[in-house]
């Protein structure tokens, strides 16, 4: 199993699976460097809300994240991620331009820790 992580605008180097709950802006719905949507694996509406306003919390932001990530659609979504990583190589992908201070780094440490 091999999981990296990319922007949505580079072109993809394996199969990509983008990980946010919001559309990137500028890319067509049709656009090939999306690959899969998993929006359910993003954070919540209000926990992006929160972070947005309390940038200097990421440690605070990820906490809660992983608890997100124990129940309800994100655990499903995770475990579909969880499929996917197993099956062969997976890469993440982000529109967040400071990508080690988002959400990504939680669902790549919770994919490599199963």
């Amino acid at each position: 199993m091999s999981v990296t992580v990319a922007r949505v605008y580079d072109p993809p180097t394996a199969d990509r699976v983008f990980v946010d709950r919001l559309w990137p802006r500028g890319i067509r719905k049709d656009d090939p460097r999306i690959g899969r949507w998993c929006k359910d694996v993003a954070p919540s509406n209000e926990l992006r809300s929160w972070y947005h306003a309390n940038r200097d919390q990421y440690e605070v932001f990820a906490a809660r994240y992983r608890e997100e990530l124990t129940g309800g659609p994100a655990a499903s979504a995770l475990g579909e991620l969880r499929e996917l990583a197993s099956a062969g190589d997976v890469e993440i992908a982000t529109a967040a331009k400071d990508v080690e201070h988002s959400h990504v780094p939680v669902i790549v440490a919770a994919l490599r820790s199963s």
